[in-house]
């Protein structure tokens, strides 16, 4: 990859970033990305469930989980963890379709600001998952379903 590929400009053309801030603690909201008991409960856009077979968050780990769609469709997603600062980061290396996703927990008050950022290899494939996926609303769809469980959480 030339250092053009690196410029700010073309990470944000191959990226897709969402964010999201709620009324809880930074490491309750931390535990349920990292807690298979939680992320089953919440993970992917409306109406799918999850089954996860194996989640090792530690650098090198791997998350391997089955996205079951509304449509009765199963999605295979394998993923390894790059980075693990708890309560403060998540990274990990999704391979088919291939990406990296970061996520940051960041304290604002007495909640925390969530930011899910995915960098494709090309602007390309990016835009092909935002049209034939519904990419950036299901990602919205997703941190809107960990508002809902993080609600009955701390009530």
């Amino acid at each position: 990859m030339n250092t053009e590929e690196n410029t700010p400009n073309d990470i944000a053309r191959r990226s897709i970033v969402v964010s999201r801030t709620y009324d809880a603690p930074r490491e309750l909201v931390f535990s349920m990305w990292t807690d298979p008991v939680h992320i089953v409960k919440w993970w992917g856009p409306s109406g799918f469930t999850n089954t996860v077979q194996e989640m090792d968050v530690r650098p090198g780990g791997a998350w391997r989980h089955t996205m079951h769609g509304p449509d009765g469709v199963d999605y295979k997603n394998d993923s390894v963890y790059v980075d693990v600062k708890r309560p403060s980061l998540l990274s990990y290396q999704h391979s088919a379709p291939r990406f990296l996703a970061t996520v940051t927990f960041v304290e604002d008050g007495a909640g925390t600001k969530v930011t899910l950022s995915m960098v494709f290899p090309d602007a390309e494939l990016r835009d092909r998952i935002v049209r034939d996926h519904n990419a950036i609303e299901g990602g919205n769809q997703t941190l809107g379903r960990l508002a809902e469980l993080l609600s009955k959480e701390t009530r």
